[in-house]
């Protein structure tokens, strides 16, 4: 079993969860939501420093306490959005949890999480963590491309979480994604066909553009995922959501976190972060390098041959979930469509989940 690092975890103070930036960045709520980290002292100055809002809105911000200590934090959660997006505000509770629950018995590196603030009932949470990029970190971009080098520092980070995959005994709130994917409740076939018409599919073959193989492809890798041994995966690990440090590379954004098979997060990392030509080369290569860490965290691991079929139904999984995606940015749902579109087509996913 891997190594556990031990890393506090955060205070749950209980004030009130913010619904916009001028109530998250209010020294007043600051004041009781830092508490722990304030000690009684007051909060002179609250500086915004970067606001990042995609589906979730993350803002970087500075505290002057009254004896001049100054400390930077990134707050994560649902602000100033419409009553539709504050429809996911699930995942932002699930992303807390991880943080109260899991990183402090895991290995991967994380942010520093100094406090959650969960309104379970109306399930919306924000989360605040010490500032990566005021402590020396630089975040990848979900455009840059990896090395395979990188990928392999990467794979590392991610196999230190599924090695504690025994975490999930008794933990039913971490539940199987891939099977709520599967239902089609996120988008209708229709809006689905419309989505892979546009720019997203220009480079795929019609099989592999077509929405109705795409859903029976979920369909069909969600059962036989479920019926394979469980992992704790992270289930959005693309460059976007790691960082850099002097130390090594680190995860971020839990809001998917899930259990499935470890084939799902591998094979969308690698199609993901490497360039299409990168990935061809060097993919079986790195998939070897993840089933020997994975071994030498004790974990049980199917044969090369079962590992190689597992990872070329999974890629599905990463094309899937980027072809339904609306509220990113064209050029990066672009991008991971058409590197993880033509992953399928290389592996023939759909065939060999008898989807086409």
């Amino acid at each position: 079993m891997s190594q556990v690092l031990e890393r506090p975890r955060p205070a749950q103070p209980q004030v009130t969860v913010p619904a916009t930036l001028e109530q998250a960045l209010d020294p007043r709520w600051l004041a009781g939501a830092l508490a722990v980290i304030a000690a009684g002292r007051a909060i002179a100055q609250v500086e915004q420093v970067e606001v990042i809002r995609t589906v979730a809105t993350k803002v970087r911000f500075a505290v002057t306490f009254e004896d001049g200590e100054r400390l930077g934090f990134c707050l994560k959660g649902l602000l100033d959005v419409d009553a539709m997006t504050a429809r996911g505000g699930p995942t932002c509770v699930l992303e807390s949890d991880f943080y109260n629950k899991v990183a402090p018995v895991i290995a991967v590196r994380v942010p520093d999480c100094v406090a959650t603030v969960i309104d379970r009932e109306a399930q919306q949470a924000v989360t605040i963590m010490r500032d990566l990029i005021a402590d020396g970190a630089r975040f990848c971009s979900a455009l840059d491309p990896f090395t395979a080098d990188d990928a392999l520092e990467s794979l590392r980070q991610l196999s230190l979480l599924h090695a504690r995959s025994d975490f999930l005994d008794g933990a039913d709130w971490i539940r199987p994604r891939a099977a709520e994917l599967a239902k089609m409740s996120y988008v209708t076939p229709e809006a689905l066909q419309d989505l892979l018409d546009g720019p997203r599919g220009d480079n795929l073959s019609p099989c592999v553009r077509s929405a109705a193989n795409l859903a029976a492809a979920i369909r069909e890798l969600a059962a036989r995922d479920g019926g394979r041994p469980q992992f704790m995966i992270h289930g959005d690990a693309h460059a976007g959501n790691v960082f850099r440090t002097p130390e090594g590379m680190g995860v971020i954004d839990w809001q998917l976190l899930q259990r499935g098979g470890w084939a799902l997060d591998v094979a969308y990392h690698l199609n993901a972060v490497l360039p299409t030509e990168v990935a061809e080369v060097e993919e079986r290569r790195l998939l070897g390098e993840y089933l020997s860490m994975m071994r030498g965290h004790g974990m049980d691991m199917p044969s090369e041959a079962d590992a190689w079929m597992q990872y070329r139904e999974g890629v599905t999984y990463g094309y899937y979930l980027w072809s339904i995606t609306r509220r990113v940015d064209p050029p990066i749902i672009v991008q991971f469509v058409d590197r993880l579109g033509k992953a399928v087509m290389r592996h023939d996913s759909f065939g060999l989940l008898g989807a086409a």
